[in-house]
């Protein structure tokens, strides 16, 4: 089989999401790598910290000495059997290192040593990085988009996802960006918000074209932060306003906040310690918005959150959640977003609900 070119197709690497094996220390890959990349490291942490020392302490030689010395023996043999394990099941991924230097040419070397050529990236990390940096910026300013609002609880993020040409924001982040929106997995650093945010664009402008959908977020999704740029284009973008009568919007909010959160952490932690889980996440959301409620409004709201928990736990009954969503909805969060889009009325292209969205968006996508 011919021997694979090192590559410096950034480009076409993102949009086919070519597997990457990322050789960097896993402290490195944990700051942030990208959507196809996994860890398999030349050096771990420790290794890592001291070449650095002894790098700027000695030089490059000496630090590449004392390298060879803590990678050797039966650790570097693990570390050659894991790229070999990556290799196989990637036959036509690349390596990595930060720099497409010193890191990744000697992971090739003992791979090309135990019989195996694999091609790297140039530049590495850096180079892949500002590639994403420069093209996020370039889509953000030469897309465009289309902003997808609505009331809570109306399921933007479903009619989202059926809609031409979607880049989902929540899904990037990894939470649903309210005070409940926590998911059961942790949500990616910022980094890596950025970088996926950075692909999704460029494959929803490559591989689909035409306007870009998003759903109407604050600046933050979570703990993740929106490119202050994208927040600049969707505060001027138009709107398509998604509407559903009161009684959906909560069996909407049930399913996905208390049913399908409940799921998820019983997965996650067994049935017992899910459970215990799931309500503390529950009651600790409620707590966040405190100050927002007042008092005597989060007191309330309290106590109806215990009684539905309560009632769930004993009789496997999830409609006395439908007490306390029902409040929030028209006591808090409701006032709040008609009040916003009061600010936006002139941006508004259409009104209604979800197959009205989606038809609105056929039509002017096809004419």
């Amino acid at each position: 089989m011919a021997t694979r070119p090192d590559t410096d197709d950034y480009l076409a690497l993102f949009l086919n999401d070519v597997p990457l094996m990322d050789v960097r220390a896993p402290v490195e890959f944990d700051k942030g790598s990208f959507p196809s990349a996994e860890n398999a490291p030349l050096m771990n942490d420790d290794e890592r910290h001291r070449v650095g020392i002894c790098y700027k302490e000695q030089g490059q030689d000496r630090a590449i000495e004392l390298g060879h010395l803590l990678v050797s023996g039966d650790i570097k043999a693990r570390r050659i059997e894991a790229w070999k394990q990556f290799v196989a099941q990637h036959p036509n991924g690349y390596l990595f290192c930060f720099r497409g230097g010193l890191r990744s040419r000697l992971t090739q070397q003992w791979i090309r040593e135990s019989g195996i050529d694999y091609p790297l990236v140039k530049g590495g990390y850096k180079a892949l990085r500002r590639f994403l940096i420069d093209s996020l910026e370039d889509r953000i300013k030469n897309s465009e988009f289309r902003i997808l609002s609505g009331r809570t609880g109306t399921g933007k993020t479903r009619v989202l996802q059926q809609l031409p040409n979607p880049v989902d924001l929540e899904g990037l982040a990894n939470h649903r960006g309210s005070s409940f929106g926590r998911q059961v997995s942790p949500q990616p650093s910022q980094i890596d918000f950025e970088n996926r945010l950075a692909v999704a664009m460029l494959k929803a402008h490559h591989h689909k074209g035409g306007p870009v959908y998003l759903e109407d977020e604050s600046r933050l999704v979570g703990r993740c932060a929106l490119p202050e740029s994208l927040r600049e284009r969707m505060a001027s973008a138009p709107l398509m306003v998604l509407e559903q009568p009161l009684a959906q919007r909560i069996a909407i909010i049930r399913e996905d906040y208390v049913e399908g959160m409940c799921a998820d952490y019983s997965r996650r932690d067994g049935e017992e310690a899910g459970w215990l889980n799931f309500r503390d996440y529950l009651l600790s959301a409620l707590d966040r918005i405190r100050k927002r409620l007042g008092g005597e409004r989060h007191k309330q709201l309290r106590s109806l959150m215990e009684a539905a928990l309560e009632r769930q736990e004993r009789q496997q009954d999830l409609s006395g959640h439908d007490a306390w969503i029902q409040a929030l909805l028209e006591d808090y969060y409701d006032p709040m977003y008609d009040y916003q889009l009061g600010q936006k009325e002139g941006r508004i292209l259409v009104r209604g609900g979800p197959d009205v969205i989606r038809d609105w968006t056929k039509q002017t996508t096809t004419t």
